[in-house]
């Protein structure tokens, strides 16, 4: 009998705030081992821990952003368990009383839409990292703790079992990570830890209760969450159809086998003995605090794209491509703006969403570099394409002038004009010159003359290359069809 598969993800986002949820110890990457882990962090004698402010308004905001009710009283409880990177024997975190409740993310996967609903979303505290490595004139591997993560403000958000694929689940956790980097709550680094995934996975056969789950732990790239949910499902099929039976327990994707092992017997919340920490009051929120992060909102993908079709004439698969990072969208309005000070016409707007998509975007792909770090601002690309629309550049003179743009050789926001005047650029657009150019080429070119007079269509292409290639490429190409198409008529 055909099998259904069933998901859900639990995703641990890590809060862009420059300190710990209960302490001032810094949340920087890379630092030295256990050299920002707080007397606080680790629960040492005599420290009580302060909520940060940030961390909470960071969490309202994901709630704000997905429609999900925001509690006005939660509770923070430790939930209690013995690992090395917890040496408090605890973790403060969200149980019965989450910030927030409810929402939920709408994907595109397998040619169609589908709405993933949240169950809620609630903060905790990270734990440290426990590194295992080989050692010189050691056996075995040695483990050694860094507690430098330990305290880091988490929002772990919890969806329904509402995906029924692998390309579901990474649809999801591809609109998750998006959104959160979008909202400016997290920074979506995987390859640091700031977006992880646990996949919650099972099997049923058609018409069944759900089957039980296995929880896969710590998937930090979208390919590996792809790849470890198949061979899960693969796992459990072959186990239920060979007699046996699934046992839930938590298990981790070994990326160079790919495969799942398993790690631990499942815990139920029960085993974790939470409690309302005493240490930390109930968190109030009132609707003027709500109404002030709502007022700091950005406005969100979905409503951007459509005002990016409506109002600057832009078509859907445009707008699409723009709001899938928040940097990139608003790298294309600073250029619109800095074209010009009156209402950019949507032929401009067009123009600038191209490059923006095109130019820009591939040699952001060829030099790997962000958008925050790219050597060619917004307004340096509006002079290039005030020069573009202008019709002093042809589109290829343009892209020669981006390159060396792009490559240092003139900086300020008169960079395309400074490179313009130094290569002596500018664009044939005269009407005599460009006569006289196609009127040579035509006398030194009877025989193709004559092939396009025949009916040979692909003859007039090349009397075009042979007048910009007389010009060495200045002339402006409609000037020229134009031109010859004029002469070739008499």
């Amino acid at each position: 009998m055909t099998f259904e598969v069933v998901i859900g993800i639990e995703t641990h986002v890590q809060l862009s705030t420059a300190s710990k949820i209960f302490s001032g110890a810094s949340t920087a990457f890379g630092a030295p081992p256990n050299t920002q882990a707080s007397a606080v962090d680790i629960a040492l004698p005599g420290v009580l821990p302060v909520l940060n402010r940030g961390a909470v308004e960071r969490g309202m905001r994901f709630a704000l952003a997905v429609g999900g009710a925001i509690d006005r009283r939660s509770v923070f409880a430790r939930k209690n368990y013995f690992y090395p990177d917890l040496p408090k024997g605890y973790q403060i975190s969200q149980y019965e009383i989450p910030l927030v409740k409810g929402g939920a993310v709408t994907i595109e996967a397998d040619g169609r839409q589908k709405v993933v609903r949240l169950t809620r979303a609630h903060l905790e505290e990270d734990a440290g990292k426990s590194l295992h490595e080989g050692l010189p004139d050691t056996v075995g591997d040695v483990t050694g703790i860094d507690l430098n993560r330990a305290g880091t403000p988490l929002l772990e958000i919890v969806s329904e079992p509402d995906m029924r694929s692998s390309a579901e689940a990474v649809a999801y956790a591809k609109k998750l990570h998006t959104l959160v980097v979008w909202i400016g709550i997290c920074d979506g680094n995987m390859q640091e830890g700031s977006f992880r995934c646990d996949a919650n996975v099972s099997v049923r056969r058609a018409g069944e209760k759900l089957g039980t789950r296995c929880e896969i732990k710590n998937l930090n790239s979208f390919r590996f969450l792809q790849q470890a949910i198949d061979f899960e499902v693969r796992r459990q099929v072959e186990l239920i159809e060979d007699g046996g039976s699934v046992v839930q327990e938590t298990r981790l994707y070994d990326p160079d086998r790919d495969e799942t092992r398993s790690m631990r017997s499942k815990e139920d919340a029960q085993d974790y003995r939470y409690f309302p920490d005493p240490d930390l009051p109930p968190l109030a929120i009132d609707d003027a605090w709500v109404q002030r992060v709502l007022d700091e909102m950005p406005e969100l993908p979905e409503p951007l794209r459509d005002r990016l079709v409506r109002e600057h004439g832009l078509g859907e698969y445009d707008a699409a491509q723009l709001t899938t990072s928040r940097a990139l969208v608003d790298y294309y309005a600073a250029t619109v703006e800095a074209m010009t000070p009156t209402e950019p016409k949507p032929a401009l707007r067009k123009l600038v969403a191209n490059w923006v998509l095109g130019e820009v975007s591939a040699a952001l792909n060829r030099s790997d570099t962000s958008l925050a770090e790219a050597p060619v601002s917004p307004s340096q690309l509006a002079g290039l394409l005030r020069r573009v629309e202008d019709q002093t550049l042809s589109g290829k003179m343009a892209k020669d002038v981006f390159d060396a743009m792009w490559a240092g050789e003139a900086t300020g926001d008169d960079a395309a004009d400074i490179l313009i005047e130094r290569r002596g650029l500018r664009m044939i657009s005269d009407a005599a010159t460009i006569d006289r150019l196609v009127l040579e080429v035509l006398a030194a070119n009877a025989a193709i003359v004559a092939e396009f007079r025949a009916g040979k269509q692909k003859a007039f292409n090349s009397l075009v290359g042979q007048v910009m290639k007389a010009s060495k490429g200045k002339a402006n190409p409609a000037e020229v069809n134009a031109a010859l198409l004029r002469k070739l008529a008499t």
